[in-house]
């Protein structure tokens, strides 16, 4: 039997012929990743542990984002620590205010991301780099400061659930849906520490964007990775960024799943996850009437230049409703600078939106946008728990960039056809 693309990275990684699901490998790791919550912690773990050097300065990777700006002293600290690290290091790809983005939307924009890799971060959605067909997963600040100390990780094989989609994309409809789709059916641990590989011609003709939107989502439904085999979209979008030499990945013919499932894209519409489970998802069409105070548009998730198109679109020459909060977060400064160029920040702007710099910000509840009590969000985020957004007693709701834009401008949840 042949392997999955998963298993045929972890087994180079490991200087093995092969693996096999559940096997336990010692891998060595091509990237590690951290930012201002995590790395000060491995830090200093990476001290205790009586280490003075970091086993290669260009593999190590920090990036401050999450509550970065600075937004009070405690982050200020934080923030120290890790630029303190950084210079004593040498590190060669630390990422501040100024040069900084989100850390799942810098890597691949500034090609530190290749097909074959194993990338580990101490965040959740490092997965997100497996839309580029690298094996990429969220660990322990404790298992980032092993690796920063000897560039290898112990990893137990997954399983590999395999997604099939078929035909094309309804309007208004993106990887957010196709991604929010697959949880509301599989659940938010459906593929529990199994490698979750999307497939199919509607993916073939996915662009990048959205591929980075669905893997990043795999780990709400608690998968150990979202991955996509390596074809001409992703040759595209590497032309240019590195200058790396990179082998395409893909599955064996023969590879062995635990799992098949497949889906038609002409039955999925835009999709929307109630409060508080991001499998808790419903068509747009049979939301009913859920007014909002507050609708974000960014985030790892949906901050990337495609996403703040399409919300350009819907809210060109239109206004926020009153009592609606319109928040957007370029994911990047590239982002940023780009969509100041084709004049969508103007766009923005005009419909009476606030335009933040670079941040994890309202995503996790840190700053530029914590709700209230009682106050309903909708945002293009990846995580509606309980608190995640702001106060207990507030409510987030999911969904893609035309959804959220056209909410805010209708004042409750709704459809871009609505407009």
């Amino acid at each position: 039997m042949g392997m999955t693309i998963v298993e045929k990275i972890l087994a180079a990684h490991a200087g093995l012929d092969r693996v096999v699901p559940g096997q336990l490998i010692e891998a060595r790791v091509d990237r590690v990743l951290a930012n201002d919550i995590t790395a000060p912690i491995a830090i200093r773990e990476f001290r205790q542990a009586g280490a003075s050097r970091v086993f290669d300065p260009q593999r190590i990777i920090l990036v401050p984002d999450h509550f970065a700006p600075n937004k009070d002293i405690a982050s200020a600290e934080q923030c120290r620590l890790l630029r303190e690290f950084a210079r004593e290091q040498q590190l060669a790809n630390y990422f501040e205010v100024g040069r900084m983005g989100i850390e799942h939307a810098l890597l691949p924009e500034q090609g530190l991301v290749l097909p074959g890799e194993i990338i580990i971060g101490a965040d959740s959605h490092t997965c997100t780099h497996g839309a580029l067909g690298a094996f990429a997963t969220g660990v322990g600040s404790t298992d980032v400061a092993a690796a920063m100390i000897a560039g290898e990780l112990w990893f137990k094989v997954p399983e590999t659930m395999r997604f099939m989609f078929s035909g094309e994309l309804r309007p208004w409809v993106s990887g957010k849906d196709l991604i929010l789709y697959i949880i509301g059916d599989i659940g938010v641990d459906g593929a529990l520490y199994r490698a979750m590989e999307f497939g199919g011609d509607a993916i073939d003709r996915l662009s990048m964007d959205g591929r980075l939107t669905m893997a990043n989502m795999a780990i709400e439904a608690g998968g150990k990775c979202g991955i996509f085999a390596t074809d001409a979209v992703t040759e595209s979008y590497l032309k240019g960024r590195t200058a790396q030499a990179w082998k395409p990945v893909a599955a064996d013919a023969d590879a062995g799943y635990c799992c098949v499932k497949h889906y038609r894209c002409a039955d999925i519409e835009p999709q929307v996850a109630f409060p508080h489970s991001p499998d808790n998802t419903r068509p747009v069409s049979a939301v009913g009437t859920v007014p909002i105070h507050q609708a974000v548009i960014g985030s790892c998730t949906n901050g990337r230049i495609e996403d703040l198109r399409t919300a350009a679109a819907v809210l060109k020459g239109r206004t926020t409703a009153p009592g609606v909060r319109l928040i957007v977060f370029p994911a990047t400064q590239a982002i940023y600078l780009q969509a100041l160029r084709e004049g969508l920040l103007e766009t923005f702007i005009e419909a009476e939106a606030v335009v933040s710099t670079p941040t994890c910000g309202p995503c996790l509840g840190g700053h530029m946008g914590i709700l209230a009590r009682g106050e309903t969000a909708i945002a293009t985020t990846n995580r509606n728990f309980v608190g995640r957004m702001g106060h207990p007693g507030s409510f987030v709701y999911l969904a893609n960039p035309a959804v959220t834009a056209a909410s805010a401008v209708l004042g409750r949840i709704g459809s871009p056809d609505e407009l």
